[in-house]
């Protein structure tokens, strides 16, 4: 196993620097820019943590001994007299800061930080994903992106949720190239993937579109399987979509098929893409209709197609007299139906997701009352 490990790390590490000099190309749309205009990012809330990093600023501003300037300039003195930087100090620094002059200060107290700390465990609190979080506000990716290579703060950004949060910061800002930079040096320090790291590495690698970032997408999946990992469906959704992009058919369906539950509306959506790249015009025609006619069970969830996607269909079957006829009555019964969104696949693959955390909250509130013991309202519940 550690051979072959080594053999894939031997092929992919080349191969990401590699595509560092390809060209970026995608679909019309841009990830970026969410439908209604808003920032977006393809991690949910809960992984980001931003409104949580901005509310413990403010609570740690306001109950400050003292003002921020004195804080900071008390920092300097330590740092100049070689005195020693507590992890609580530290922590402080990083919820005050609010310029790219304060990172700067953030940066010093970081190195000597961790030249201090860097043998020292500190059980599960991690520093990184705090400085990640700060630079998104801030919009300094391109310096957590440099700090995040220094040689001498390894062991620092030790864990995915720094790396994700980088990735994620490049990404909606276009700067897909970065965001390998930031994926390769993940590697390079043996940082090991979460579900996140997977969906993001194979959206910028079809941001990226080209050959190369196809291999890199294909050999990550096939480590992914090797390691035992289990790609999420939203992971598994860009793969595919870059394999069509790619006119990589085979390697799209072999994708497809490791989806678990492909009933989301990207899946969908997708599945009628192959189909029409497999030639299947006439498997396509039948799923349309059973959507368009109602012959589905009621336990399955609406089906919505792409305008996009069925424009495709309709230059596939254009010249198919037969297919045609059939296609445009199925399309106006879709539209009739409200099966019909002007979403785009991009769009749709580059959503983010709803937290499922309010509801695991939820389930896990107490259902008895600790004065009475009685079972809770059911309304009380619900709030």
């Amino acid at each position: 196993m550690a051979a072959v490990s080594q053999a894939f790390k031997g092929f992919l590490l080349p191969a990401l620097r590699s595509s560092l000099y390809a060209g970026v190309s995608g679909f019309g749309s841009s990830c970026c820019r969410c439908p209604l205009g808003a920032k977006r990012y393809l991690l949910t809330d809960n992984v980001m943590k931003l409104k949580e990093f901005q509310h413990r600023k403010v609570a740690i501003a306001r109950n400050l001994l003292g003002t921020k300037e004195t804080y900071f300039k008390n920092l300097e003195e330590k740092l100049m007299q070689h005195k020693l930087i507590l992890k609580e100090e530290l922590k402080t620094l990083l919820h005050l800061c609010d310029s790219q002059d304060d990172v700067q200060l953030a940066k010093n107290v970081i190195y000597r930080y961790h030249a201090e700390n860097r043998n020292v465990s500190f059980g599960k609190y991690k520093f990184g994903p705090l400085f990640m979080r700060l630079c998104y506000e801030l919009d300094l990716e391109e310096s957590a992106l440099e700090l995040i290579k220094e040689q001498h703060l390894r062991g620092f950004f030790s864990d995915s949720t720094s790396f994700n949060i980088l990735m994620d910061m490049l990404f909606i800002k276009g700067k897909y190239k970065s965001a390998l930079e930031a994926l390769i040096e993940m590697k390079n320090q043996d940082v090991t993937f979460s579900q996140d790291t997977y969906v993001l590495a194979f959206a910028i690698c079809y941001k990226l579109n080209s050959p190369e970032s196809f291999k890199i997408c294909a050999t990550l999946g096939e480590e992914a399987l090797i390691k035992g990992d289990v790609l999420s469906r939203r992971a598994s959704c860009f793969a595919v979509a870059l394999a069509l992009k790619q006119n990589q058919v085979a390697k799209a369906m072999s994708f497809f098929s490791q989806i678990m539950k492909p009933e989301s509306i990207t899946c969908i959506n997708l599945n009628i893409i192959i189909h029409i790249h497999s030639n299947m015009l006439e498997t396509v025609i039948e799923i349309l209709k059973d959507a368009a006619e109602g012959n589905l069970s009621s336990f399955v969830k609406k089906q919505e197609f792409s305008e996009e996607v069925l424009a495709a269909v309709r230059e596939k079957v254009k010249d198919i007299p037969g297919l045609r006829a059939r296609f445009e009555e199925i399309y106006g019964k879709l539209h009739v139906s409200g099966r019909v969104t002007t979403l785009t696949l991009d769009a749709m693959l580059c959503h983010t997701p709803r937290d499922r955390t309010s509801h695991l909250v939820l389930l896990n509130k107490r259902t008895a009352s600790r004065r009475t013991f009685q079972p809770l309202s059911q309304s009380l519940l619900a709030e």
